[in-house]
């Protein structure tokens, strides 16, 4: 075989490879494959931290019904405060919260946090969800607690499936034709957590 054949045999053949390469690194880091959740909006105000904001609507589009708010809320303070409201600048939604005991306020434990969204844990209901908020779009949300006032950020609106079910609205209407169901019930406790005194630079 001629000089430039074997070279051109060799290219070849690094082609193959580097296509094989590029394949297998392509299934193996793929986020759904490996269950990795996406990175949500964030803010810090004082002694405050709010991650993994999120405005989950109804599962399917076109389908009326509640719509929730999921967040986790820090408190690196030595005070513990409350969750007061959170309210949707700019639309009609109200938002009904309630602590995971299911009466009382929503607190946020001193160097620790409230987990809002998901089995066990507080929640935070948009009645009509629906009208308030479109898939796709950030959603502006303000979450007013007792001693660091209004807290707001710009939260992903996203459609309760997939990561984001089990932290969706418990209601889930069905579609014109179909028989109402209720959201799947998650075994055990969401991946958020719940309420807890650990530190709160800890994330979820």
């Amino acid at each position: 075989m001629s000089r430039s054949l074997r070279r051109g045999a060799l290219a070849a053949t690094a082609i193959v490879f580097s296509i094989a390469a590029l394949s297998a690194c392509g299934a193996g880091n793929d986020a759904q494959t490996l269950g990795v959740r996406p990175d949500n909006a964030a803010v810090t105000v004082d002694d405050v931290k709010i991650q993994n904001a999120l405005l989950i609507t109804q599962p399917e589009i076109g389908v009326k019904g509640p719509a929730a708010v999921s967040a986790t809320v820090f408190n690196n303070g030595s005070q513990p405060q409350t969750l007061d409201a959170i309210t949707l600048p700019g639309t009609s939604a109200t938002v009904k919260l309630t602590p995971a005991g299911g009466t009382g306020a929503v607190t946020v434990p001193a160097g620790g946090s409230v987990v809002i969204g998901g089995a066990g844990n507080a929640t935070a209901v948009i009645e009509n969800g629906t009208e308030s908020a479109r898939l796709g779009d950030a959603q502006e949300l303000v979450f007013k607690l007792s001693k660091t006032g209004e807290v707001s950020l710009e939260a992903f609106v996203v459609p309760a499936k997939s990561y984001f079910e089990e932290f969706g609205p418990e209601v889930v209407p069905a579609p014109p034709g179909a028989t109402p169901t209720a959201s799947a019930t998650p075994s055990g406790e969401g991946e958020h957590g719940s309420e807890h005194g650990e530190d709160a630079e800890a994330g979820h």
